[in-house]
């Protein structure tokens, strides 16, 4: 089998977030299996994909996302890495449809080489703000939403832009406050740099500690800012050390995650 270490939400290599992607023939291996390949790549997801057949078949491909401690409900960068492998390979062309625990997904392929990805927009609720947040984060959170259960992260508001940028949480203390982990947020502090709200995502409970860029989150930003930038149509920075841009659509119940990816590494899957 075939393995490849692609960079989404970038144009560069080594800039975004790294998956792993594997397209299998058939159907796939073991779940032990699986979670012991997303185990020795040791990224934050490993995206697993086959073929679906049959007139009935709702969707184009099965796909499945393992971090190197558990399966997921959603992911957008390991999507879209995995998209990204399906068009350069020649294996799929115009609009993928996954079917996927969340759903069916959709990525379709842009002319420029970006992606674009069809995803639920996280119902979003407020919530209290939790006990030891600003002393768990470092900084002071200005309101809490949920994210709903695909996602599973607490949305935490901060001041401004600077505050998200120097952050350095106890992230195992964030970990004790929501199933996944915490998304902190701001606005931009020049929208003229062209974007318009910042992000950096922890989410310990996976096994990741910080998240480069994270496509499920943004079906979260994005509707948490549309409602207060007055724009359905925006552009998000997750301000990690790689960092990478998603352009964020809000339509109602779904949100569009567009993005450019790079593959980086390619070779065999030897065991």
């Amino acid at each position: 089998m075939r393995i490849r270490i692609v960079d989404a939400f970038t144009d560069r290599p080594f800039a975004g977030n790294p998956a792993g992607v594997v397209l299998f023939d058939g159907a796939f291996p073991e779940d032990d299996r699986l979670q012991k390949i997303a185990a020795e790549v040791n990224l934050s997801e490993t995206a697993f994909a086959r073929p679906l057949t049959g007139a009935s078949q709702d969707a184009d491909w099965a796909l499945r996302w393992f971090t190197p401690l558990t399966e997921v409900d959603m992911c957008g960068h390991a999507t879209l890495a995995t998209a990204h492998v399906l068009h350069t390979t020649g294996a799929a062309t115009g609009t993928v449809r996954f079917a996927a625990r969340c759903g069916v997904l959709t990525a379709t392929a842009h002319e420029d080489g970006s992606i674009t990805l069809d995803f639920p927009t996280a119902p979003l609720t407020t919530a209290a703000l939790p006990e030891g947040v600003t002393e768990a984060l470092g900084a002071e959170a200005l309101s809490a939403h949920d994210t709903g259960p695909h996602i599973g992260d607490l949305l935490v508001e901060l001041a401004d832009e600077k505050a998200v940028r120097s952050l350095a949480p106890d992230v195992r203390a964030l970990g004790r406050l929501s199933r996944r982990g915490v998304i902190a947020t701001a606005p931009a502090e020049d929208p003229s740099r062209g974007y318009d709200y910042v992000s950096r995502c922890f989410f310990p409970n996976v096994g990741i500690d910080e998240d480069p860029v994270t496509g499920s989150a943004h079906t979260a930003l994005a509707p948490f800012w549309s409602a207060r930038l007055g724009s359905d149509d925006l552009t998000g920075l997750q301000a990690s050390a790689r960092t990478g841009l998603v352009r964020t659509g809000l339509r109602g119940d779904r949100t569009l995650l567009t993005g450019s990816a790079v593959t980086v590494i390619e070779g065999d899957l030897l065991a």
